[in-house]
């Protein structure tokens, strides 16, 4: 950090063939001078910024700046001039020298995720596990077949134990989870606060998780149906929540009518050389299919083949358009391993065809979300032009495991990280992609793919309501996995998809009232949906951070560690001296800019600007 508080804010406005570029600095800041750096022509360009005015505590600096006239994106940084230094202002923090350009303020000219997101909460649901609603619908030996390895068919009571692993029958035993079970619960999640809701696939497939689909155009009876999907969607309307299906179409199953492993039709890619379908998938010179991870069930699907595209994204009723469309009308797709599809037995032209997915999902419906999965960094796919935001592992759920789990993932081994490596993770990941979509970003604690972070913690409810707390105010899109609220906890998948526990004499009573209270601050304060995110003090087993817009602000702190007091400089902030404390109905004040705190060991704390 500087000898001197650094809280900018910058603000853009489109006005044809230039950007109005706003920033805030506070009034005690001592600049000399302040630029804004630019490179319309591959070339620097340093812009002066007009007199600052005087608005509240802060100085405001404008400055129009030139669209970049032969790419989608506009990059600027800014140049502050003191006494006897400088100061570059850029997405990641503030550094003495110029940043590399991955680290700019971005703005995509073309592109940008769709306004309503930002003011979502999602829940994820994994569709087998959440709720009944029609069990005639459970599969069992009689009425369902996986395929003709022998691999049985096992049905089980709700909430009993999952399996260990998915070499036994983690993907062939069923609970009785569908969409009519879903749509009787809308009325929790609207209690809980929800206005959004992921599902994990539920096209036609012979596994309980749907990762291996064997219609895209059909939802699998076991859910309920098409009818079942249009039913919920309607409803979900009524309640003015999204709905956000999953894709997959990086591979198929092998029963899939295209490859037909088993041999159930006549003209399948396995068996039939001359099969239409062959050149839908890879083989190689022995016959063997190219597979997701070596696993057979799931051939992997060749964007290089013309009819692969078309029915995928390109034709007037590809599986993208038609979901989309009335009566099924949902709002959003996530790409399942979205980073490994391509032409033949790679990921060969995979931005190509990302990018395509986007055209096709936008012309159908312009303000349809769309984000992929990503375990990994997603930089390249968050630039505008392909997903509007990523599963936020990389930038959100890994740095947060390792805070406050001392887990590194994906490996789950130890890792020791302080305030300060934590609050630089997270700013180095936001700071690569634009804003817009960093408000797009779609954060998780927990996933279907993942141990529950309850579990990391060994159920410690007060590290996990930290958790929930950084959760409903980073930036970003929050989402929560079903039951998380109510403390439902397991380990790695398949211990992770356990059944919802109902009976409310299970549930973390202050767990969930933590997640209540914050979705409803989140809804209501619109800097926690759009703000900026000001880091404040990184120290030891203390983060503190702002939201912020200039009419308001939200003060968020986070201790990981025992019982210890703590002093923040608030006087760069602005004049307010007053601060509430909606999860407790507290109010702070802050004496000549100082707020003195005694912090709880392993606590939140979110302060609003009243």
């Amino acid at each position: 950090m500087s000898s001197f508080r650094f809280h900018p804010q910058s603000q853009v406005t489109r006005q044809q063939d230039e950007y109005l570029v706003t920033l805030y600095t506070a009034r005690t800041h001592p600049y000399n001078k302040v630029f804004v750096r630019v490179e319309p022509d591959h070339e620097e360009w340093l812009i002066e910024m007009s007199a600052p005015s005087v608005e509240g505590n802060w100085l405001k600096w404008q400055q129009a700046i030139p669209v970049s006239p032969h790419c989608d994106h506009t990059l600027y940084c800014f140049k502050l001039l003191l006494d006897d230094s400088q100061v570059y202002l850029h997405a990641a923090g503030e550094s003495p020298r110029l940043p590399q350009k991955h680290y700019h303020f971005k703005l995509n000219n073309q592109a940008q995720p769709p306004a309503w997101v930002k003011q979502q909460v999602f829940y994820q649901i994994f569709p087998e596990r959440f709720a009944n609603g029609k069990p005639e619908l459970t599969p069992n030996a009689q009425n369902y077949a996986y395929h003709s390895d022998g691999r049985p068919i096992v049905q089980k009571q709700w909430g009993e134990a999952v399996a260990e692993s998915h070499a036994g029958t983690g993907a062939t035993e069923f609970y009785g989870g569908d969409l009519p079970g879903i749509e009787q619960k809308l009325g929790y999640l609207q209690n809980l606060g929800i206005t959004g809701i992921y599902l994990n696939p539920i096209f036609n497939s012979p596994s309980n998780h749907k990762y291996d689909c064997s219609d895209y155009f059909s939802v699998d009876p076991q859910f309920g149906g098409d009818e079942a999907l249009i039913s919920l969607s309607k409803s979900m309307k009524q309640c003015g929540m999204k709905l956000m299906l999953d894709a997959v179409v990086n591979h198929t199953s092998n029963q899939h009518h295209w490859m037909d492993y088993y041999q159930q039709a006549d003209d399948g890619a396995y068996h039939h050389q001359d099969s239409p379908y062959r050149d839908w998938y890879h083989f190689d010179n022995t016959g063997n299919y190219w597979t997701w991870k070596g696993i057979d069930t799931l051939p992997k699907l060749n964007f290089a083949n013309t009819q692969v595209q078309q029915v995928i994204y390109g034709g007037d009723d590809a599986m993208l358009k038609h979901w989309l469309k009335e009566p099924f009308a949902i709002d959003a797709w996530r790409f399942d391993v979205i980073h490994m599809l391509g032409e033949h037995n790679s990921a060969q032209n995979n931005a190509h065809y990302v990018a395509e997915f986007r055209k096709a999902i936008k012309q159908t419906n312009p303000e349809a979300y769309m984000i992929g999965e990503h375990f990994a960094e997603a930089t390249q796919w968050l630039q505008g032009e392909q997903e509007d935001g990523a599963m936020n592992y990389y930038g959100f759920n890994h740095p947060l495991v390792a805070f406050l789990a001392g887990v590194d993932v994906p490996r789950y081994v130890p890792i020791k990280l302080d305030a300060k490596d934590f609050a630089q993770w997270l700013a180095e990941a936001r700071g690569s992609i634009p804003f817009a979509n960093q408000l797009a970003q779609y954060n998780l604690l927990d996933s279907h793919d993942t141990p529950r972070f309850s579990y990391l913690v060994n159920e410690n409810t007060q590290l996990v309501k930290i958790a929930a707390t950084l959760l409903l105010t980073y930036i970003g899109v929050p989402s929560i996995y079903y039951g998380d609220e109510v403390g439902l906890s397991g380990a790695q998948d398949p211990d992770c998809r356990r059944c919802f526990p109902w009976d409310e004499t299970q549930w973390n009573g202050e767990l969930l009232s933590h997640y209540q209270q914050l979705i409803a601050l989140r809804k209501q304060r619109k800097e926690l949906q759009e703000g900026d995110l000001i880091s404040l003090y990184e120290q030891g087993d203390i983060w503190v951070f702002s939201r912020w817009l200039s009419q308001q602000h939200s003060i968020v702190i986070v201790n990981r560690g025992p019982e210890q007091s703590l002093e923040l400089d608030l006087s760069s902030l602005q004049t307010l001296c007053e601060y509430d404390e909606p999860l407790s109905k507290a109010r702070h004040s802050a004496t000549n800019g100082r707020l003195s705190l005694n912090l709880t060991a392993q606590s939140s704390l979110v302060l609003t600007s009243v």
